[in-house]
């Protein structure tokens, strides 16, 4: 059963369902695991975009990167971000959940240990270094297609 709901888009209304446990399937299937997204940023009005290693859960991806790098500035500048990545695109709000190695964090950072076990421990991060944070991207609306089917949801609904 899809629940649409009409959403302000860009001066317009549209509607779009809230995630259901359909939608949510095919994100966790797709998206649950390793996988390169793209994320963009914006600072003053100047767009960035680069590929980042990305792990989804519960309306969210989760990425472990370095606390001081430009892509951080500019979203502690502008929590508002994009995402683009297998037949999916999304909009939402971003946010530095602090340190790896927090305890707060050892629930989630031993699922991005999983999740990114191939490439974890290649001397890419420094897990000694407390900049090395995880960034939430949690989502509030996207579009996913799926074996023909378009679903846009509103995943704050």
């Amino acid at each position: 059963m899809l629940i649409k709901m009409p959403v302000i888009h860009g001066g317009r209304r549209r509607n779009m369902e809230k995630l259901s446990k359909e939608t949510e399937k095919i994100m966790e299937e797709r998206f649950g695991r390793d996988n390169v997204i793209a994320l963009a940023t914006a600072q003053e009005g100047v767009p960035s975009v680069r590929y980042v290693n990305a792990y989804y859960e519960n309306s969210a991806f989760y990425v472990i990167t370095y606390g001081l790098s430009a892509k951080m500035k500019q979203i502690e500048k502008n929590p508002l971000v994009a995402v683009a990545g297998d037949w999916f695109t999304a909009r939402g709000r971003a946010g530095n959940l602090g340190y790896f190695g927090k305890p707060e964090n050892a629930g989630l950072a031993q699922k991005l240990r999983e999740a990114f076990a191939e490439w974890i421990d290649n001397g890419h991060n420094d897990f000694g270094d407390e900049n090395t944070c995880i960034l939430c991207i949690r989502l509030t609306e996207g579009v996913l297609f799926s074996h023909g089917t378009r679903y846009e949801i509103d995943f704050e609904g």
